[in-house]
């Protein structure tokens, strides 16, 4: 028997990415299995009837959200995650490893959750992309705050993912003194801290991890106004003085050092986002409208049916 899915508008503050566009609908096989609230794609330009013509259902927010599955891309930060019911499933960064109160919203409504951050195909990130435009978006509005030209500082990226891949290319892009280290060389950078005027953090955290590669001591052997922009945004992860930021608020000082953590930098460029991300999305929602799901969507379910499948979970909220 095949499974309905919902598209809600996300109320997350300057959240304007969304998970599908119509022209990627056409290879989808049952649209009529795809309901979308109404004005979905106002944000993108693009009119109710465009779904409409595709086959799929324009409805209201309360029929949205009544689906067997609901997709939308920052659903762990949803605001109506305990509205839904038992049996339901939802779809998305859901990201409870590092966030109880989503986990716990989760297990109690007995939902299932497919984590977009757990899907891999043949060891690639399905969504890489979308953090390499993280990094790139993360650069681009953290100068802004910092009112210099990249081409003026010295930086140092800490890591070599898709979201350092991202930052790096923007910097040199914008003739930036760019320094990348990883995980082998963290002491390394420790020691070289003083000689950079931003700290790019694209190191996902280890949740195991008791330590920080920045501590706040840290911060006094920096340059006189220099900069840390934490893309990763682990809450007091590897900046033990990151504090997730929002656009409107996007910089805060500790210590004289200007830090920026915005959590979701690719709404930034949301018409690129969506694009691409619906893309990605249309064989992955055929897979669930079936129930036939193959091992890269098997894999990413971190909770079914309200039992904690990813120990990561249970490993990191039990310290």
């Amino acid at each position: 028997m095949n499974r309905t899915i919902g598209f809600p508008i996300s109320h997350k503050e300057n959240e304007n990415r969304r998970a599908l566009v119509p022209e990627h609908i056409k290879k989808i096989k049952h649209p009529e299995m795809l309901y979308i609230e109404t004005g979905y794609g106002d944000v993108l330009g693009i009119p109710d009837e465009d779904f409409i013509i595709y086959g799929c259902n324009i409805v209201s927010r309360e029929e949205t959200l009544s689906q067997d599955i609901i997709c939308d891309p920052k659903i762990g930060d949803a605001e109506y995650l305990e509205s839904l019911h038992e049996g339901q499933a939802i779809f998305g960064w859901v990201h409870a490893t590092q966030n109880r109160d989503i986990t716990d919203k989760i297990v109690n409504r007995k939902l299932t959750a497919y984590a977009w951050e757990n899907m891999h195909y043949n060891g690639r990130h399905i969504f890489w992309r979308n953090n390499e435009l993280a990094g790139e978006a993360a650069i681009i509005h953290a100068f802004q705050c910092y009112g210099k030209m990249p081409y003026e500082t010295a930086v140092a990226v800490l890591g070599r993912g898709n979201t350092a891949r991202g930052a790096i290319k923007v910097l040199n892009m914008f003739g930036a003194d760019v320094m990348q280290y990883d995980r082998r060389t963290e002491n390394l950078f420790r020691e070289e801290l003083w000689k950079y005027d931003v700290v790019v953090n694209c190191i996902l955290w280890d949740v195991t991890r008791s330590d920080h590669i920045i501590y706040r001591s840290d911060l006094s052997r920096m340059k006189q106004n220099a900069m840390i922009v934490d893309i990763s945004c682990d809450r007091n992860g590897g900046v033990e003085t990151c504090i997730p930021t929002t656009f409107e608020d996007p910089t805060y000082k500790v210590d004289g050092i200007l830090h920026y953590a915005v959590d979701h930098t690719p709404s930034l460029f949301f018409k690129t986002f969506s694009w691409a991300n619906s893309e990605l999305l249309v064989p992955y929602l055929n897979e669930l409208i079936e129930d036939k799901c193959g091992q890269v969507l098997r894999d990413s379910i971190v909770i079914r049916q309200g039992t904690i499948i990813d120990q990561s979970i249970n490993k990191f909220q039990c310290r």
